[in-house]
Parts: C-alpha cells; sequence; structure tokens
C-alpha cells in the first residue's frame, strides 16, 4: 500500500492556503519515484478543476462541501412531500371483489384502469405507482386483510420515507348514503376494525381518510351479511359515476391540498 509523503504538513495542507497551492505543493512533495502515481493523480486534480474552485482555501472547501450535502437533503425531504400513500382498504381474494367492504380496492383499480397502470404483487400488498403533475402516487391495497392494514400502511409509509400528513386512507362507511363522500384530516376509526388498526399502528388518528358511503339498508342482525355482499343492482349502475369522482379527489388530495379537495367534494 502506498503512503502519503512524510513531509506533507497537515497542519499546513488545512490552512488557509489556497486549494490549487496546497495540492501543487502536494504533487512536488510526491515527485519520488514511490510516490510517482500520487503526484500524477494530483496533477490531473488540479487541471480538472473549475475556475470557480481554484482559489478556495480547504477551509472553505470543507464548508462549500457540507453546504452540498446539506442542499441535497433538503431537495430530498422537498421531494418526500411530493409522494403520497393513497391506502384503498380491502380484503384479498375473488369472494371479496364486489362487495361494498372492499370499496376501496375498488377505487384504486378504477384508477389504475383509467390511468393504465398495473398493479405489482409486493411486501404486504399490491403497488401501482402513478406519476402526475409532478407528484408521485403509490397505490397501495394491503393483502393483511382489513383488520391487520395498519401493518401495510407503517411498512410503505416508512419505506418510501412519505410524511403523515401524506397519507390517504380509503374505506366504506356504513353511517353515509350510499355514495356519500366525507373526507376528514383526522377523527376516530367510527366503528371500521381497518381504521382501528392503523390508529393503533401508526399511534394517531391524524391522518387523512376518504369515507366513501355505503349506507345501513339491513336488518338488525345482519350488519356483517351485508358489509361483506355484493352491491344491488340500483347501486352498481350508479357506481362508475361515484368511482369516477373518487378517481379525480386523490388527484385533487396530491395537487390542490387538503382543504381545497375538502371544499370541493365532501358531500357530493
Amino acid at each position: 500500500m502506498m503512503n502519503l509523503p512524510n513531509q506533507i504538513n497537515l497542519r499546513e495542507t488545512f490552512s488557509q492556503r489556497p486549494l490549487r497551492k496546497t495540492l501543487a505543493n502536494f504533487a512536488v512533495k510526491s515527485r519520488p519515484t514511490s510516490n510517482y502515481l500520487i503526484a500524477t493523480f494530483t496533477n490531473n486534480l488540479i487541471n480538472q478543476l473549475p475556475h470557480s474552485l481554484i482559489n478556495l482555501t480547504f477551509a472553505d472547501m470543507i464548508k462549500w462541501i457540507t453546504k452540498l450535502f446539506s442542499s441535497t437533503k433538503k431537495e430530498e425531504n422537498i421531494d418526500n412531500m411530493k409522494k403520497y400513500l393513497i391506502v384503498g382498504l380491502g380484503n384479498i381474494g375473488a369472494e371479496y371483489v364486489n362487495t361494498r367492504h372492499n370499496i376501496g380496492f375498488k377505487v384504486l383499480d378504477f384508477l389504475a384502469r383509467k390511468e393504465s397502470l398495473s398493479f405489482e404483487t409486493v411486501k404486504l400488498g399490491a403497488l401501482a405507482e402513478y406519476k402526475f403533475k409532478g407528484r408521485t402516487f403509490f397505490l397501495l391495497k394491503p393483502n393483511t386483510y382489513m383488520n391487520l392494514s395498519g401493518k401495510a400502511v407503517k411498512y410503505w409509509m416508512d419505506k418510501e420515507n412519505i410524511p403523515l400528513e401524506n397519507i390517504f386512507v380509503i374505506t366504506d362507511d356504513l353511517n353515509l348514503p350510499f355514495g356519500t363522500i366525507r373526507i376528514r384530516k383526522k377523527g376516530s376509526d367510527g366503528g371500521h376494525n381497518g381504521l382501528k388498526n392503523i390508529n393503533q399502528i401508526l399511534n394517531t388518528q391524524e391522518y387523512t381518510r376518504f369515507r366513501f358511503g355505503i349506507s345501513d339498508e339491513f336488518k338488525k342482525g345482519q350488519q356483517v351479511d351485508y358489509v361483506l355482499g355484493d352491491w344491488d343492482e340500483d347501486e352498481k349502475a350508479k357506481l362508475p359515476e361515484r368511482l369516477e369522482v373518487a378517481s379525480e379527489i386523490i388527484k385533487s388530495f396530491g395537487t390542490a391540498g387538503l382543504e381545497n379537495t375538502m371544499t370541493t367534494f365532501n358531500g357530493k
């Protein structure tokens, strides 16, 4: 292994001498045969230094490098603010595809078809990436079943470094008439097991949720059958228009912001 020349004084190297002069001095002291490669490399480095850098001191260079990495980190944070995790809640399996409880999956499937996106099987779910107006939307359908949805949300939130305010969860709501839209920036689980698990895993209720009304047209004791039942013919006829609106809500959340999205779409 080649050693650095003994004559190099580290204090001198990191003094206020201009970078070009310090490197030139380093090259001269490296000319013995044993350090020929170091001298050649240093001379090449001097010749390739940008004009704006040749008069910098080493101390200035360290400050410049620190600032460069700080700027890179800032840009990374800005990019993260343009990333959104859109979670459609539902249950996996053919028997659940057209059920009311799977409206979260259905909304994401509709958007994916409309924008020619493909879902890929990934850890804890199926994921599609949608780019729109400089934003990146990660459309996630957890494969954990409804009651363990929080595990998938937390994993992908951390993996993609997505801030809590950019989480958007789509779920069904028995307390709203069919197709009614309610978007909230925070709130309780309202008895919904998927939201309950997300609240527990994230240890907060302060994330955006989009509740899609499925109504409560069932007799006493038949709630489970109703929620896990298929849409009736009237609902099927109205569903496409509601899904179209839902897909626009997702895009609005990322581009217009939560407040504007709530003002535009709530109650419609």
